[in-house]
């Protein structure tokens, strides 16, 4: 008689049997588990140890929560963070707008079944995602700088482009918004492309059967049952931009030129905790800590309700 699977035993010789392991899952998890620790858990642990001490290494003082009062009332660190604050917030929402956008318009577009050439259109949405970030910026920099595409532009009657658009503090960071929108818009795509392949044919011929049109298939079936990975999506974008750093040293620097008009909440970090705040230059890991730590809770607030949202959709 075959044994179910929880009274399976192991049958040794001489006729005696053992209990399986309950725990024996543990050895398959415990790799991962070490390497999520010591490289994830424990860096997270310690910067929030951190940002509760004052001074460098070998000299610091416990201060208790006095990084948190200075990030929120000093006035030269104050300034500095919530003018990168509204900046990052700028940045997520021209992602979502612009980036997300796109993603969803192509992945409708590629999964029309009367497109040609579906495979060649794929390609060349996801092939700028493969590119490094600072190949990329360093590129778009040439191209947006009126020094060395401002002729070219001229004899092809765009002269009215050849601005500075990284050099005018109100251009610059929607320049450099629209170029990591550009580089990124194939991950959504393609996650948006399966999304809507796994919607069953039937639903969208019954659909169609009843006189709906390609735009109600679309707001009434299509975009309800992809709303998980909408919001998958909403927050991998959210987390990408409030980390956000590579784009803006690339194209600007680290200080958020032009007069800290590009400057997130990641090239601030990077200034305050680690390179040293221009004219002194000197780091302050407590300080940095304490931007990392404010950080990681506005990460865990926006993500926690949106990713229980989404387990709730899907159970639905």
């Amino acid at each position: 008689m075959v044994q179910t699977a929880p009274h399976r035993r192991r049958i040794l010789r001489g006729g005696a049997s053992i209990q399986p392991n309950a725990f024996y899952w543990i050895r398959y998890v415990l790799p991962a588990l070490l390497v999520y620790v010591g490289f994830m858990a424990w860096p997270l642990l310690d910067s929030v140890r951190l940002s509760l001490y004052s001074g460098t290494s070998g000299q610091r003082a416990f201060v208790g929560f006095a990084n948190y009062a200075r990030l929120f009332t000093d006035d030269q660190a104050a300034v500095r963070y919530w003018s990168a604050f509204r900046h990052t917030w700028i940045f997520f929402a021209i992602h979502m707008l612009v980036q997300n956008v796109l993603g969803m318009l192509f992945a409708v577009l590629l999964t029309l079944p009367t497109l040609r050439g579906r495979q060649v259109f794929q390609t060349i949405i996801f092939l700028p995602t493969t590119l490094a970030v600072l190949v990329t910026g360093y590129l778009w920099k040439l191209i947006l700088s009126p020094v060395w595409t401002g002729e070219l532009l001229g004899n092809l009657g765009l002269g009215f482009l050849s601005r500075p658009w990284l050099g005018n503090a109100s251009s610059a960071l929607i320049s450099i918004s629209l170029v990591s929108c550009w580089q990124w818009v194939g991950i959504p795509t393609m996650m948006f492309v399966a999304a809507l392949r796994s919607i069953s044919d039937d639903l969208l011929e019954a659909a169609s059967i009843e006189g709906a049109n390609g735009w109600q298939q679309f707001a009434r079936i299509k975009l309800p049952l992809a709303l998980p990975v909408v919001g998958m999506i909403a927050v991998l974008t959210f987390v990408s931009n409030f980390n956000a750093f590579d784009v803006v040293y690339a194209m600007e620097n680290a200080n958020g030129a032009p007069n800290y008009a590009t400057d997130l909440i990641g090239t601030l970090f990077y200034r305050v905790g680690i390179a040293g705040q221009h004219p002194v230059g000197i780091p302050d890991p407590g300080l940095g800590a304490a931007i990392a730590t404010v950080t990681f809770i506005i990460l865990a607030i926006f993500t926690v309700p949106t990713l229980r949202m989404t387990q709730t959709k899907e159970q639905l």
